[in-house]
């Protein structure tokens, strides 16, 4: 935790002295290349200039982000390419991170852009013509990925609504994704898009031993933890359609996605599953004009914070803005599994409420991470988030109400667990997105959490790992 305070601290001290907004020019005044712009704005003679070549630079520059909740900030080296022929642009993404407590991830990332123009089309203005929120129109983007991740701190406290803090037990995880996805635009207006994947998975269970609780096979056996000894490989398959539009002028944000996705267990069909989920956000902006990217852009990688990479000098989001910021945003989750007569969901691919989940995403944030396991979750999000002044620092409130059940019946009858949380957000230009949260509810005390993304501003999230 002092760790990831750190980071913290040192990125938020970074952007802190500049108040100013970036002058739109100051990016052509650059020098091309990387090594020249590092000569002129570091180490002392521009702050964020110097930072935003070392966080953002390309070809390379240095990757930062929590790799899982209680496994420290990972730091290494990210590699960024492009390439752009007559009808596709290609990008390419390679990063190693790795932590203190000896957790490390590893990745590389291939996105393969439809360029192709479409015939140009005169259609009559309306004054409620809606703006891109990527800047960019929306094209077919396939995926290409291999990603190994190895976690050696994770809580397991059993399965359902009824566990209890005492039952803490802790495990290590090693996860391979090598997969394919792609995502093809149907409706440019209301920005809807139609995806699929398949992503081959190999997970390995190990025990971690030297903590504050037992590690999880002295008190827990498969009946209690389905698939702690034994992990087939799977394969997983996906299909989605998700909608994005916005209204009144950008004010009005919806962000709704639908997925299937069946999990095929190929040695031990007994842990075979499906899961169906529905995550619809809403978004209200309090002010008109909006300074900052609000939904990833699926043509970068991870690393790759890059506008359009084909213009002449490629930049990231602005650093700073001389713009008040806020909303308020509603978000409804929920995730029901299927399985077979007879068959269990692994335990290691049951999706969390409580502190974060294995993707880092935060839901009672009062409790501690991972402590509410099972198959079916719901979870009701309201959230409150503006800018201090006009700094690039923001403070943010938030009210959760979440359960978890075994069988989908059961999601209705449990009871609803509660957590409110406030603090710091960072979410400046192409720098990982930072919170800090101070969380209270609930009846298992107070919850502090740090989190640095996984994912610079504006570029495409990570494969999940459950």
């Amino acid at each position: 935790m002092c760790r990831t305070l750190l980071v913290v601290f040192l990125l938020i001290r970074t952007l802190w002295p500049q108040q100013p907004a970036i002058s739109p020019n100051v990016a052509a005044e650059d020098p091309p290349g990387e090594v020249g712009k590092l000569k002129k704005n570091c180490p002392f003679k521009h702050i964020i200039g110097c930072a935003e070549v070392l966080f953002t630079g390309q070809p390379i520059h240095i990757a930062a982000g929590t790799i899982a909740p209680q496994n420290g900030v990972g730091v290494g080296l990210a590699y960024i390419g492009h390439k752009t022929t007559d009808n596709w642009r290609i990008n390419w993404d390679a990063d190693s991170v790795a932590s203190t407590n000896a957790s490390w991830r590893a990745g590389l990332y291939v996105k393969f852009v439809n360029s192709r123009q479409p015939d140009i089309i005169i259609e009559k203005g309306t004054k409620d013509a809606e703006p891109n929120p990527t800047e960019l129109p929306e094209q077919p983007v396939v995926n290409l990925y291999a990603q190994a991740v190895s976690l050696n701190k994770l809580s397991y406290f059993g399965l359902g609504p009824d566990t209890t803090a005492n039952g803490r037990s802790f495990y290590g995880l090693t996860e391979t994704i090598v997969g394919a996805s792609g995502v093809k635009p149907i409706y440019e207006r209301w920005h809807v898009g139609i995806y699929g994947e398949v992503n081959g998975r190999w997970v390995e269970i190990r025990g971690s031993h030297n903590q504050s609780s037992p590690s999880i096979e002295q008190i827990y056996t498969d009946a209690t933890a389905p698939g702690l000894t034994t992990q087939p490989f799977f394969l997983q398959l996906g299909a989605g359609i998700r909608v994005r539009p916005s209204f009144r002028n950008d004010l009005f944000h919806l962000n709704y996605d639908v997925a299937y996705r069946p999990y095929v267990a190929a040695s031990d069909s007994r842990f075979s599953f499906q899961r169906f989920t529905i995550d619809l956000s809403h978004q209200m902006s309090l002010y008109r004009k909006i300074t900052r990217l609000l939904i990833p852009r699926d043509g970068n990688g991870p690393d790759d914070c890059v506008i359009d990479p084909t213009a002449d000098r490629p930049r990231c989001p602005r650093a700073t803005t001389r713009n008040l910021e806020g909303s308020l945003g509603v978000r409804l989750f929920t995730a029901l599994s299927m399985t077979p007569s007879g068959d269990t969901m692994p335990f290691y691919f049951q999706p969390t409420v409580g502190g974060a989940d294995i993707n880092g995403n935060a839901s009672l944030s009062s409790y501690q991470d991972y402590r509410f396991r099972a198959p079916n979750v719901l979870l009701l999000r309201e959230s409150f988030e503006h800018s201090i002044w006009k700094w690039p620092v923001g403070f943010m409130l938030l009210a959760d109400e979440a359960k978890v059940a075994l069988t989908r019946g059961d999601l209705g009858s449990n009871h609803w667990r509660r957590s409110f949380s406030t603090g710091l957000t960072l979410r400046a230009g192409g720098f990982p997105q930072v919170y800090l949260l101070f969380s209270w509810g609930g009846n298992e005390g107070t919850h502090t959490i740090a989190n640095v993304n996984t994912s610079l501003l504006g570029s495409s999230s990570r494969p999940s790992l459950f």
